[in-house]
């Protein structure tokens, strides 16, 4: 069975400027595009905590219902100070629902609306029976308070990100390193030696990957280097990552490469010199070796506890 002979993407690059080069004709030079027109002297293009019109869909020309200036600091200390009391066990501390089952106010157009409590005030006055939600009762507050608490709520909505996402704050610190060392060498030991070795291809991990966040998933997911074969020495991560195929046509002719794409009619593989060679295939013709570096790691994905992924992890730490 001969393979059909691809031209590698240099060789087919240079055909297909070259039939662009013979078609092309002249074209009318363009004008350059109007200039965007100013805002009126005095008036801002994003309102108070949202970014400018360089970022796509918030600027004010855009929503503009939806971006107001910030009350006094001393009114959104005082709605602050109420909407823990009457609100937060709903709609949670960053607005976006809480214990309770309160709406995502981030998301709320009633919310999103409000100028000066005109749109939030008969909610919190009158309450709210929303379908499938919980019954809102009534509070009752003064209208001081009222435009108070709304505008301690338009404050979060004016630093909220897009797509009613959570507003900006200190990142979470995750504490990652929980596990046993002792018992991730077992666990390595056992599952993990037969491609790994902790003085040959994973020496110094720990100090490779300081942040033990990014430690542990990038060995869960099967990044970095391994070997060739036990005892044989570190491959590159990208060679060490990519899915190569033997091809051993029935007369015993054999072509290797990384393995492009494969089905139940043809397969193709990709030479070192990007020449890419395709063979048609007909049940088990050709014969077709696959592999695949990280099959071990997809195969433990269904295996792992959150204790053996920890207990490996602290493993993986101790390796400076």
């Amino acid at each position: 069975m001969q393979p059909i002979i691809r031209r590698s993407p240099a060789t087919a690059l240079t055909w297909a400027c070259a039939a662009l080069v013979a078609v092309s004709v002249p074209l009318p030079a363009q004008a350059p595009p109007p200039q965007a027109q100013q805002p009126p002297q005095g008036q801002t293009t994003a309102g108070p905590g949202q970014p400018g019109q360089g970022e796509r869909g918030r600027g004010l020309t855009t929503f503009p219902a939806q971006q107001r200036p910030l009350a006094d600091q001393a009114v959104l200390t005082r709605g602050k100070g109420l909407y823990d009391v009457y609100c937060r066990s709903c709609h949670g501390a960053d607005l976006r629902g809480g214990d309770q089952g309160g709406p995502n106010l981030l998301r709320s157009p009633v919310a999103l609306n409000d100028a000066d409590g005109e749109a939030i005030g008969p909610v919190v006055r009158e309450g709210r029976q929303t379908p499938g939600m919980p019954m809102m009762p009534a509070i009752k507050l003064a209208p001081g308070d009222v435009n108070a608490v709304a505008a301690y709520v338009r404050s979060i909505l004016a630093t909220a990100s897009r797509q009613g996402g959570p507003p900006p704050g200190p990142p979470p610190v995750l504490k990652v390193l929980v596990g046993d060392a002792a018992a991730g060498q077992r666990y390595f030991a056992a599952k993990c030696s037969a491609c790994h070795v902790p003085t040959g291809d994973l020496k110094g991990v720990g100090a490779k990957y300081p942040d033990a966040t990014t430690l542990q998933n990038t060995w869960v997911a099967g990044g970095g280097g391994g070997r060739g074969g036990r005892g044989g020495p570190p491959v590159p991560a990208p060679a060490a990552r990519s899915v190569t195929a033997t091809v051993t046509t029935p007369d015993g002719q054999r072509a290797e490469g990384r393995l492009v794409r494969m089905d139940d009619f043809i397969v193709v593989i990709e030479m070192e010199d990007g020449m890419q060679l395709s063979f048609r295939r007909d049940g088990e013709v050709p014969r077709i070796e696959v592999r695949d570096p990280l099959e071990g790691h997809r195969k433990l994905l269904v295996e792992y506890t959150d204790k053996d992924i920890h207990d490996v992890s602290a493993f993986l730490a101790t390796l400076k």
